[in-house]
C-alpha cells in the first residue's frame, strides 16, 4: 500500500463518502482501467514484449507520437526511472513547435528508428501532423514496404482512420481499449509498449499496481476525501511537490490525470506541480505567505543513496563542514522534512511515502492516483471520464485553419 500522512490543520474526512463512490466508477463504462492490473489481454502483453525486442534490435530510435494521455503516462515511468536500453525514446505529436520538432529531426539525424503512433482516431491535428513527417522520414529512408515494418500503431480495435491505414500498410498494430480513456491508459499498450522499449520491466509494473489494487487501500479513499473536503472549504489549487527532478513527467501526468478529470461544471482543484529545493527558492515564498487557497502534497522518496557524500576539506569557507561525509540522500530528505514542518504552520500538506522509485512502487502510485482521482471527481459531482471543454479550443483551430465541417468531429475522438 502507498504511505500518507496529514500534516498541519486538517478538515474533518468523510472517507465513507469516499468509499461510496466506488460503486458508481465500478458502473462506469470507462471503468475498465479499475481491474486492469488483473485483467489486461495477457496475448497482447506477450506481442508488446516481443514488439520492443525487435525495436530494440534494429532502432537506436523509438518515435514515440502522441499527445495527453497517448504519451504522457509512458514519459512520466520512462523518465521516473532511466534504465539502460539500446534503444532511445524521442517524443513528438504533442506540440505544433516546427523548432521543437527540428529538434527531433535533428537528433534522429540519418540513424535507424521505428515509430510508434498512438491515437485513437488518427485524425488528432498535432499526432496525425507528426505521423505525416516520420512516416516520410521512414519511406524515403527505408523504402515503403521496410518503412511499414517499422511503424507500430496504438489505436482503436474496429475503426478510425489510424486503425483502418493500419491494416491497409500492415503496421503491427495494438490496442487502445473502448473502456479505458485515455488518462487512464499508462497500464494498456498505450504506455507499455514505450516503456518496454526503454528496458523498464513491464511485468513488475503491473504487478505493483495489481498489489495496490488487491489491497484496497485505505489511503486511495482518504486522499481523494482530502482533497474534497479541502475544496468545501475553498481550496482550490493543488500543488503536487517532490524533491525528486525524475518525477517531473510523473508530475506531469498527474496534472493532466486531475485537471482533465475534476475541471467541468465550474469544479475542480487546479493541478499545479513543482521541484523542491529548486522551487524554494522560486516559489517558496509564495507557497508560505502566499494566498491561503492552496495545499501541498508531497511525494517523499525515503531510498538512501550513500554514494554521493559531501568531500572532507582542510578549509571551511563554504561553511560546510558540519555537512562533511554526510551523504546527499541525507541532506535533501532533511530539506524535505524541514518544508513540510514550514509549510504545514500555513498551509494543508499531505505527505505520500515510497521507499523506492521502482517498477513496482511506480505501479502502485498509478493505481494510487487513478482511483483516488476518480473518486475526488465524483465527490464534486463531475463525471471523471470525459473532457467537452477540450473539444472547444479544436473546433475553434479547425474553422480557422479550414478543416471540412464533416471532418471535424472525428478528430475528438483523439
Amino acid at each position: 500500500m502507498v504511505e500518507l500522512e496529514i500534516h498541519g490543520v486538517a478538515p474533518e474526512l468523510d472517507i465513507e463518502a469516499a468509499k461510496a463512490k466506488l460503486s458508481e466508477i465500478k458502473a462506469d463504462k470507462m471503468s475498465g482501467w479499475l481491474t486492469l492490473p488483473t485483467d489486461y489481454d495477457k496475448d497482447e502483453f506477450v506481442r508488446i514484449k516481443s514488439a520492443a525486442e525487435k525495436i530494440n534490435s534494429d532502432s537506436k530510435y523509438l518515435v514515440c507520437i502522441g499527445i495527453g494521455g497517448s504519451y504522457l503516462g509512458h514519459r512520466a515511468v520512462i523518465e521516473a526511472l532511466n534504465r539502460k536500453s539500446p534503444t532511445k525514446i524521442l517524443y513528438a505529436g504533442s506540440f505544433l513547435s516546427p523548432a521543437a520538432l527540428q529538434q527531433v529531426l535533428d537528433e534522429l539525424g540519418d540513424n535507424d528508428f521505428s515509430v510508434n503512433v498512438i491515437s485513437k482516431s488518427g485524425t488528432t491535428t498535432e499526432p496525425a501532423v507528426a505521423f505525416r513527417i516520420f512516416k516520410q522520414k521512414l519511406i524515403d529512408k527505408y523504402g515503403e514496404a521496410e518503412a511499414y515494418k517499422r511503424i507500430y500503431a496504438t489505436t482503436d480495435s474496429r475503426e478510425g482512420a489510424l486503425h483502418d491505414e493500419a491494416v491497409a500498410n500492415g503496421y503491427e498494430s495494438f490496442v487502445v481499449p473502448d473502456n479505458i480513456g485515455g488518462r487512464y491508459s499508462v497500464l494498456t499498450a498505450v504506455g507499455l509498449l514505450p516503456i518496454a522499449v526503454a528496458g523498464v520491466d513491464i511485468d513488475k509494473l503491473m504487478a505493483g499496481a495489481r498489489e495496490e489494487q488487491d489491497a484496497d487501500d485505505e489511503n486511495i479513499y482518504k486522499y481523494a476525501a482530502f482533497r474534497a473536503a479541502l475544496f468545501n472549504k475553498d481550496y482550490d489549487l493543488e500543488v503536487l511537490a517532490s524533491f525528486e527532478p525524475r518525477l517531473f513527467y510523473f508530475a506531469e501526468w498527474w496534472k493532466q490525470l486531475y485537471g482533465e478529470s475534476e475541471g467541468k461544471n465550474s469544479q475542480g482543484i487546479f493541478p499545479a506541480a513543482t521541484i523542491y529545493t529548486t522551487d524554494l527558492h522560486s516559489l517558496g515564498q509564495y507557497m508560505q505567505e502566499g494566498r491561503r487557497n492552496i495545499f501541498e502534497t508531497i511525494i517523499n522518496v525515503t531510498d538512501e543513496n550513500p554514494l554521493i557524500t559531501v568531500p572532507e576539506l582542510k578549509e571551511n569557507l563554504d561553511g560546510l563542514k558540519y555537512l562533511e561525509g554526510k551523504s546527499l540522500s541525507y541532506i535533501n530528505q532533511n530539506a524535505l522534512r524541514a518544508t513540510v514542518t514550514a509549510h504545514s504552520t500555513s498551509i494543508p500538506v499531505v505527505e505520500i511515502t515510497t521507499p523506492e522509485i521502482n517498477e513496482m512502487e511506480l505501479g502502485k502510485l498509478i493505481y494510487f492516483f487513478e482511483l483516488s482521482c476518480a473518486i475526488s471527481a465524483k465527490m464534486q459531482g463531475v463525471d471523471p471520464f470525459n473532457q467537452p471543454g477540450v473539444d472547444m479550443y479544436k473546433n475553434e483551430m479547425f474553422r480557422l485553419l479550414g478543416k471540412p465541417t464533416q471532418q471535424s468531429n472525428l478528430d475528438n475522438r483523439a
